[in-house]
């Protein structure tokens, strides 16, 4: 019995390359969004995930390689394309419920479906109590759900969103996180960029990007288990921890660590193990054994190592 096909790509683009002058902002880069899944893209500052956006969204051009957008060129079928930039981008002298009818003037959205429509996001992003506040005094958070219910104007089959947690706190990061998932359910295909792990981490498949190039493509669980046998708990010494993990880290056989409560989390470089651990001398208790692999573990070995506990680069 055969499994059912892989559908065809909303969006996807083979050997993508863009220069600013003598810098590469991106270098051959081949990705695909599916309808129906969140892609994430994912990488520090620098990486180039704003630049695959805009030309995602026909606002740039690439220099070489093939992007497809809805079966055609970038920019050519507008209807079924949601954009958000990183930065909010809505009038701010105009109210929530303005900044809608605005952007349901320039989709094009029939007056006849309107206020059904309006309701719909409104209750969906949780602003119907907000609906006569300006724009520019909405809260972060709250500005990113008016960004998304204008995206979502008309209903596209391709949304992309520029990193759209930054500056926004946690639980609202996680509420918009909840409702982009809610409409993967519509087969609305996501192009998530961020630099949070944890996003990243939810995400169906993620292409992770470092100075423009592609340093890995797959599930988030890929990453994580392509350092398994390298990742390690310790606990039972009596150095001060911090102490202990500053010593660790200046070891080049240690490429990442943090403090885990009354333990230390350590991934070690490429063909090290415990061994390099114990050599350490950390004391008659000390306590070395094998620990589960994060995402995160596996983005810093990708990466070449980072600072202990990074969770946002």
């Amino acid at each position: 019995m055969t499994g059912a096909a892989t559908p065809d790509p909303v969006a996807s683009t083979d050997g993508l390359t863009k220069n600013f002058g003598p810098v590469r902002a991106l270098d051959g880069i081949s990705l695909e969004v599916l309808p129906g899944r969140i892609t994430g893209v994912v990488g520090p500052d620098g990486a180039g995930k704003t630049t695959l956006i805009r030309i995602l969204a026909g606002l740039m051009r690439a220099d070489e390689g093939t992007v497809q957008v809805l079966g055609g060129a970038p920019g050519t079928d507008l209807e079924d394309l949601g954009y958000m930039p990183q930065r909010f981008g809505l009038y701010e002298d105009l109210s929530v419920i303005e900044n809608l009818r605005l952007y349901a003037e320039l989709r094009r959205l029939d007056a006849a479906e309107r206020d059904t429509r309006f309701a719909r996001l409104l209750a969906f992003t949780d602003l119907a109590r907000f609906q006569d506040r300006l724009a520019g005094k909405l809260s972060g958070g709250m500005k990113q759900k008016l960004g998304l219910a204008c995206a979502l104007v008309k209903t596209p089959k391709l949304l992309l969103l520029d990193e759209p947690g930054v500056g926004v706190d946690p639980i609202s990061r996680r509420e918009l996180w909840r409702m982009v998932s809610e409409l993967t359910h519509e087969g609305i295909g996501v192009l998530w960029s961020t630099a949070y792990l944890d996003e990243a981490e939810q995400c169906d498949t993620v292409y992770l990007m470092s100075e423009g190039r592609l340093i890995f493509a797959g599930v988030p669980n890929e990453l994580s288990e392509s350092v398994a046998g390298r990742v390690f708990r310790v606990s039972g010494f009596a150095e001060r921890r911090r102490r202990v993990l500053t010593r660790m880290l200046d070891r080049p056989e240690v490429m990442d660590g943090l403090v885990q409560g009354r333990s230390l989390h350590l991934l070690t470089a490429r063909g090290e193990g415990a061994d390099i651990i114990r050599a350490q001398n950390l004391g008659p208790d000390t306590k070395i054994v094998a620990a589960e692999p994060r995402f995160e573990d596996g983005f810093i070995d990708r990466l070449g190592g980072g600072p202990p506990g990074t969770s946002a680069l």
